[in-house]
């Protein structure tokens, strides 16, 4: 599927589109089947209407390009595309499992060691993307993928940025945002491990650590590092410490890559 990619043009007659898989602002995601080698991928449908009233024709081309340069287990491939007059169609990797964040919601909350191993894979597949001078900057629930054997995928590049220099633009989810994104100072891939803690306490305990009902509280808790952590559920005191280093230390900011985190994650 992916040497056929290259290779040659495809269209919308070369797949069999089945159920939809999600519905997002400029379009939707289906489960699609190449009719000549009956393998299963996600198809995303973005009009052509919306990127053009929004202006996001450069971010797309640049999502485009940095993820179909991607080639990790952890990253959600992206096969190839085309388009019609109406419609962009992006042919991505098929992840049966959907989104991590639906497998939270039932949980409540995940073991240490379930917790553990998708933070150990998604600091691999970071440090990947880092080598790369690629940054997501928008690492969430919703935009980690698993395939069918569990196994968890970063998806969405939508906000990332192939750079070695500092950015400036605040992109992501206020739940995940480093102080320096909320604090609008220069950023760089630094952002994206701060995400790892800020999953890992979610992970653990069911919910982003400084999210407040009010959106300046939350802003006031991301830039003091305001963290806490509730009784129940029981964590551990190691579980806590990696938390603490990844927050309120600031290591992962100050030397500590995400090659090096993952040495210290045991599963």
């Amino acid at each position: 599927m992916a040497s056929e990619s290259v290779k040659r043009d495809w269209s919308i007659k070369d797949f069999e589109v089945g159920r939809p898989l999600g519905k997002g602002k400029f379009g939707r995601v289906y489960v699609a089947r190449e009719t000549k080698t009956k393998y299963i991928v996600a198809l995303k449908v973005i009009f052509k209407e919306q990127i053009e009233k929004y202006k996001l024709q450069h971010q797309l081309k640049r999502e485009m390009a940095i993820q179909t340069s991607l080639l990790h287990p952890h990253v959600l491939r992206l096969y190839g595309w085309f388009h019609d007059a109406e419609r962009i169609f992006l042919i991505l990797e098929y992840a049966h499992g959907g989104e991590l964040y639906g497998e939270l919601q039932r949980s409540g909350h995940f073991s240490e060691q379930k917790a553990a191993t998708y933070i150990a894979s998604l600091t691999h597949a970071l440090a990947y993307c880092h080598e790369k001078n690629v940054i997501h900057r928008d690492i969430k629930p919703e935009n980690l993928l698993l395939d069918h054997e569990g196994r968890l995928k970063i998806a969405d590049f939508g906000w990332s940025v192939e750079s070695a220099n500092k950015r400036r633009t605040m992109c992501g989810m206020l739940d995940y945002l480093a102080p320096e994104m909320v604090e609008n100072r220069p950023h760089d891939y630094a952002v994206d491990n701060w995400t790892l803690g800020v999953l890992c306490y979610e992970f653990l305990y069911g919910s982003p650590p400084l999210r407040s009902r009010r959106q300046a509280d939350t802003f006031r808790r991301i830039m003091k590092v305001d963290l806490a952590f509730p009784s129940t559920p029981h964590v551990s005191s190691e579980a806590k410490d990696l938390v603490t280093l990844l927050l309120v230390e600031g290591t992962l900011q100050k030397g500590l890559s995400c090659e090096d985190l993952g040495g210290i994650l045991i599963v």
